[in-house]
């Protein structure tokens, strides 16, 4: 969809410059020969809880670095350079994995945990992980990935909303271009169906693949997948994640709250225990109070950012993502939210789901078909069409800036879509068969090595060591306050965190919104 004139002459430079990002980066702790860290998490940086920039996702293995705001990539991965060299210094012989697909995996019940503390808040995030084990396996959960916060000023809520539907109708264009996971080490799949083909012993792929990640092989259930979510509005949104968050689901139910041995298997026994269980592409964010739903926070004060979700890590990139790659994905927003941007129907979001699984497992097979409304095109006229359309926006980001960067960026990914063999996904295979004999395992470990190598070497003052280091300390403190200021049960606290009125609206009020989905 082009942008229409009057929306490019409304364009305010002074918005453009005001867009701000951030990045948030999963990586899995490895040991040196390829399998899973199971060690706490290091007591040098800090508290999983409270520190503001490295915490844990769902493992205790699982590390998750967090960037600020900033004004320019360049900005932002300097900060996410940093937090790297710190947290490299506190690992000691560990790795941070480079692939979003992960190392060598033990038995599904030995993979640890997040643990938070002993407070209510510490606890209730434990047990949704728990709670995460029984739903979709321990495995699933290993899968690490980039997140990409974006927002401009002068948005509301309508207008996200219209960003977020042109979002997912394209985002295959973004499988397709930063995929970087078409293998997978077999410890990933034991005792799960597939339809990945071998690659040699230990080692499995789909020979076209760009996301592994984001296939079926990702973050799926049954439950969730009879969830057909309308981005049509914030009301219809939040009224379809109350339901989910508030009917019961029979499986869960059988589950129990907590078991006979008087262990929480789960936070609540509903489709989602809580709003962060719903699994996008794409999410509407707004930074919420302590304690506060993040439900209530958008119904009270609507969209203030969007969480771009599909990114995988880049293997050969050290913290996983090029400011490249970010203005790229300034452009592909911008034009998302600038475009003619029609309601969704449930039947554009399955067309749209079997779109983003096809790209997934076969996206650089040549001619590959999707679906775009009633006909089918190929995966490589629409994203060479799309690319064209998104000129427009990477030429007013320039003219704001005063540079060519963003049309830089757009070239780059023209140049992609015309020699899918330069493609992440591409390269990671080619790199595997030429280095490695074709083994994942030997690729992403050898990779993991080099980085490390590599964040060691770069300077870091001492200045930046105690920096880093008095925020850990801080983070220490912080989880120690709060949990002497703890007085209820747990229990009671789970009950009052998942009561239906905390998501801002009684449930008697959510049938008449949802029959508007």
């Amino acid at each position: 969809m082009r942008i229409p004139a009057p929306a490019l002459a409304r364009l305010d430079p002074q918005h453009l410059k005001g867009i701000r990002r951030g990045v948030e980066k999963e990586s899995l702790r490895a040991n040196g020969d390829g399998s899973l860290a199971l060690t706490p998490h290091p007591q040098a940086l800090g508290s999983a809880l409270t520190h503001p920039n490295i915490t844990t996702d769902y493992s205790e293995s699982q590390l998750e670095l967090i960037t600020g705001v900033h004004a320019s990539p360049e900005t932002c991965l300097e900060e996410l350079l940093r937090i790297h060299q710190f947290t490299y210094r506190a690992l000691g012989d560990e790795l941070m994995w480079v692939s979003s697909m992960p190392c060598r995996l033990p038995a599904d019940e030995t993979i640890p945990i997040g643990r938070y503390g002993n407070s209510n808040v510490g606890r209730a995030k434990s047990v949704y992980r728990t709670g995460l084990a029984y739903r979709y396996g321990r495995r699933m959960q290993t899968i690490s990935g980039i997140h990409y916060n974006w927002s401009m000023p002068g948005l509301d809520s309508e207008r996200y909303f219209a960003l977020i539907r042109n979002f997912r109708r394209h985002a295959f264009v973004l499988l397709y271009l930063f995929g970087a996971s078409p293998a997978v080490c077999s410890s990933f799949v034991a005792g799960r169906e597939h339809e990945l083909q071998s690659l040699r012993e230990g080692t499995l792929y789909m020979p076209h693949g760009t996301s592994l990640r984001m296939g079926r092989l990702g973050y799926q259930s049954e439950a969730q997948a009879s969830l057909a979510v309308s981005y049509n509005g914030l009301d219809g949104y939040a009224a379809s994640l109350q339901d989910a968050l508030t009917r019961p689901y029979p499986a869960y139910e059988a589950l129990g709250v907590v078991n006979p041995g008087g262990e929480y298997n789960q936070l609540a026994t509903t489709l989602l225990q809580i709003e962060n269980e719903f699994y996008g592409v794409i999410r509407p964010k707004r930074v919420i109070f302590p304690g506060e739903r993040p439900l209530h926070a958008l119904r009270e004060r609507g969209v203030e950012y969007v969480e771009v979700r599909l990114l995988d890590l880049d293997p050969f990139v050290p913290v996983g993502i090029k400011a490249p790659t970010m203005r790229f994905l300034d452009v592909f927003l911008l034009h998302c939210l600038l475009a003619d941007s029609p309601p969704d129907t449930p039947e554009e979001i399955a067309q749209i789901g079997r779109n983003q699984h096809r790209t997934a497992a076969h996206g650089r097979q040549p001619g590959l078909l999707l679906e775009r409304g009633d006909s089918q095109v190929t995966l490589a006229r629409w994203a060479a069409e799309l690319l064209r359309e998104f000129e427009p926006a990477a030429e007013a980001l320039d003219a704001a800036h005063g540079s060519t960067d963003w049309r830089d960026a757009l070239r780059a990914g023209q140049a992609l879509v015309d020699a899918p063999e330069l493609l992440p996904s591409a390269r990671v295979l080619e790199a595997m068969a030429r280095d490695y004999d074709n083994c994942f395992l030997d690729f992403a470990l050898g990779l993991s090595q080099a980085t490390r190598a590599k964040l060691m070497a770069l300077p870091f003052s001492a200045a930046q060591q105690a920096r880093f280091a008095a925020l850990s300390e801080q983070s220490l403190q912080d989880q120690r306050d709060i949990e002497a200021r703890d007085s209820l049960p747990f229990e009671h606290y789970r009950q009052q965190y998942i009561a239906p009125e905390r998501l801002g609206l009684s449930r008697a009020a959510v049938a008449p919104a949802l029959a508007s989905v």
